[in-house]
């Protein structure tokens, strides 16, 4: 097998911290292992919820980082000028995320009609020049393109163009336009104006594509089924994973603590889809009792001061820690009884949750019922779960988790055989493999295409 010479294009890339930058920084620490020279093309400033200095030490150092300037703002102030143009938000008291989306105001208006389809596509002329440089010095093959941000995915045409016959990959860690257009806060815009140049964009970028890979088998079809003329084979399937390098998972039960609390620990981001008014409710609702059973930790940067307020709701229960970075949240795993997942997202599946298995932690959801979390949390027996919109079934949940006190945790099975196939090492195989026969396919349709006839 020989190497194949790969531009992974990415927008945050280590040292910036999140869980955004995982799936692209556990690539480019594994794939050189399976004969792949890689480039890594990102952003020298990108707007990222902190830094994690522990992740670049893992990249391997034949790995080329090429870092290009960004007129992204930092996020400190982005988050500034979203408060600004969005306005006062309306107590959080449900779970629609679309009634928060509110009437956009002028400057609003004026900053969404110019920054579709997100802020960050301020990179994209530096991108393209920076992306055709290093195809033609660096002798690229394949070029894997991995968002979000979506205006990621406006390379694909522009390097179509200048390259007719390079393979180019598409890796769409979340799904663009189901998704984001009703269930994620961090979509800039969700104006038909903005719908429709997205419906457009994402058609081009595809066109241009070799092949599209997804996170979850739900986005696959969504995407796959708006392109009914592609091949089946064009749409492929790369989870998410974790690290077993990072993790440590727990050989018996936890020792009761002197206080007596039971721990429930959150890692990730709180947005819209994540978002926990109604567990908030339901959680507020417990007796006295039973409240007095419980401390929940969360770990992470909280969206908008609606959702952090509603948190606080809690009172004595709740800890909010703040972003950490990887490392730090992941140690915080080992130190509680279970971990709590809220998603509203019938089709993505968050990367906490593979953290969560990987850390051997049962899972207390609070999910969409007919999600693909849910049945992969069924199939790996990772943890319980309730529908996140039933305020009745999750105040039952933890009635029960305080009621069974250690008989629950006792009694958690999970599929470790299963799980094991989640690991990043194991799943950055798959794509190598994957990408060689991309590649490999791309070859064989330059050598079968008709030559030009001598004049």
């Amino acid at each position: 097998m020989s190497d194949l010479n790969v531009l992974l294009v990415v927008y945050a890339f280590p040292p910036a911290g999140g869980v955004g930058v995982l799936r692209a920084a556990s690539l480019a620490r594994y794939l050189p292992a399976e004969g792949i020279r890689l480039d890594v093309l990102t952003t020298r400033n990108p707007s990222s919820v902190g830094m994690d200095l522990s992740l670049l030490r893992e990249i391997p150092p034949e790995v080329m980082i090429h870092r290009t300037i960004t007129l992204d703002l930092p996020f400190s102030i982005k988050k500034r000028l979203k408060r600004l143009v969005t306005g006062a938000r309306p107590p959080l008291t449900h779970t629609d995320g679309s009634a928060a989306a509110g009437k956009p105001n002028l400057l609003k208006r004026a900053l969404q009609d110019l920054l579709l389809p997100d802020p960050q596509v301020t990179w994209l002329p530096v991108l393209t020049r920076a992306a055709r440089r290093i195809v033609r010095e660096r002798r690229i093959d394949l070029v894997l393109i991995t968002g979000a941000p979506y205006s990621n995915y406006l390379l694909a045409e522009r390097l179509r163009k200048s390259f007719p016959k390079l393979a180019i990959v598409l890796d769409f860690r979340d799904e663009w336009l189901s998704t984001s257009f009703e269930a994620a806060s961090f979509q800039f815009s969700r104006s038909e104006r903005a719908r429709s140049f997205a419906i457009q964009a994402e058609a081009g970028a595809v066109a241009s594509a070799t092949a599209v890979v997804a996170v979850t088998e739900a986005a696959r079809r969504e995407i796959r089924a708006r392109y009914p003329h592609d091949p089946e084979s064009k749409f492929q399937l790369i989870p998410n994973g974790f690290d077993s390098t990072r993790l440590r998972r727990p050989v018996s039960l936890p020792d009761p603590r002197p206080s007596g609390k039971i721990v429930v620990t959150y890692i990730g981001t709180v947005y819209t889809s994540t978002e926990p008014a109604m567990l908030v409710q339901a959680l507020q609702s417990l007796p006295p009792e039973v409240k007095s059973c419980f401390k929940f930790r969360f770990i992470g940067h909280i969206e908008e001061p609606r959702y952090h307020d509603a948190l606080l709701q809690l009172g004595d229960m709740v800890e909010l820690k703040g972003y950490l970075p990887q490392h730090e949240a992941l140690a915080a795993l080992n130190e509680t009884d279970y971990v709590l997942l809220i998603t509203h997202d019938r089709l993505n599946i968050s990367a906490k949750f593979y953290d969560y298995i990987g850390a051997g932690k049962p899972i207390l959801g609070c999910i969409h019922p007919q999600s693909d979390v849910r049945r992969l949390l069924e199939d790996l027996r990772a943890g319980w779960w309730v529908d996140s919109r039933d305020l009745e079934a999750i105040r039952r949940l933890f009635m029960d988790v305080a009621a069974a006190g250690n008989s629950r945790l006792a009694s958690f099975r999970p599929d470790l055989e299963k799980i094991a196939r989640y690991e990043r090492k194991v799943l950055a195989q798959r794509y190598a493999a994957l990408l060689y026969l991309i590649a490999g396919r791309q070859r064989e349709r330059d050598l079968q295409a008709p030559s030009a006839l001598p004049a």
